[in-house]
């Protein structure tokens, strides 16, 4: 490659050389490399790594508040975690955060707002049940500790 530049130095004789040339790039560059992870996981980002570890659905206005107190204590507790409270049907919002590959979908009813718990569905569409939201958020952080170990 130095040759190709027309690189050159002057030695210590006054001549002029050719210099020789180390080069070393493991995966490139940043992007590369995030394009190489992304396809080696196929989109479905371990939770520790994913942009939003989970998403709270509504299934009617009555759920809003709850969720957004929901979504406060978790994002304090260090999570990344967004809100869906639009008026659209449950398996439609389901559906679409599945399709982005959210880790974790929290759904609140009428039983889960007085219960106060949510209704706890993995990305491959395991339930996992009703849980408190404290007991969500051990099992979360316990998963992002093992970094999927």
């Amino acid at each position: 490659m130095p040759a190709r530049l027309d690189a050159e130095y002057v030695a210590e004789d006054g001549s002029r050389r050719t210099p020789v040339m180390l080069h070393r790039a493991i995966l490139g560059s940043l992007e590369r490399f995030i394009g190489i992870l992304i396809e080696h996981y196929a989109g479905n980002l371990p939770a520790w790594l994913a942009p939003v570890h989970a998403v709270l659905l509504s299934i009617t206005d009555r759920q809003a508040e709850y969720l957004r107190e929901v979504g406060e204590t978790l994002k304090n507790q260090g999570f990344r975690v967004e809100t869906d409270l639009r008026n659209e049907k449950i398996g439609y919002k389901i559906r679409e955060h599945t399709i982005a590959r959210v880790p974790y979908l929290l759904v609140a009813g009428d039983r889960e707002l007085e219960s106060k718990t949510v209704a706890v569905r993995t990305r491959s569409g395991e339930n996992l049940g009703n849980l408190h939201v404290d007991a969500f958020a051990g099992h979360l952080a316990a998963e992002i500790a093992s970094r999927g170990r």
